[in-house]
């Protein structure tokens, strides 16, 4: 596996910098999961968000990675019809307001909550 310098590790490998950087590692999973797309699927969107950071001087050091891969599960979301350029919108707006008005150390919650039923088993789902 690549090391990359800016990207934050402990003794057993990387680690996630930042709670929204495993909460999105989670989404994917959970996402995968329900069938909603293949590995396959996945690692084409998210090798394509990589290409456009880099052809955008992106310097690949390792410490923009979860913003790539933020930025592939809003693609991949949008390509699968399971949102719509309004809904990301108006998400990343009361996000935002929540994140605002959380006091400091304190969980931000957002209102919304979805869940997920399986839909297929994983076996099926191109694991």
């Amino acid at each position: 596996m690549q090391n990359f310098p800016y990207q934050p590790q402990d003794d057993q490998g990387p680690v996630f910098n930042k709670p929204w950087e495993a909460q999105a590692f989670a989404l994917v999973l959970a996402l995968h999961d329900q069938c909603l797309f293949s590995w396959q699927e996945w690692a084409a969107v998210l090798s394509e968000q990589i290409a456009i950071a880099q052809t955008g001087g992106d310097p690949d050091l390792g410490n923009t990675y979860y913003h790539h891969w933020l930025a592939a599960l809003e693609m991949i979301s949008l390509k699968k019809n399971l949102s719509n350029k309004d809904e990301l919108l108006r998400e990343k707006s009361e996000w935002h307001a929540a994140y605002i008005n959380t006091p400091h150390g304190q969980p931000i919650e957002l209102s919304t909550g979805v869940k997920f039923i399986a839909a297929c088993s994983p076996e099926s789902s191109g694991s």
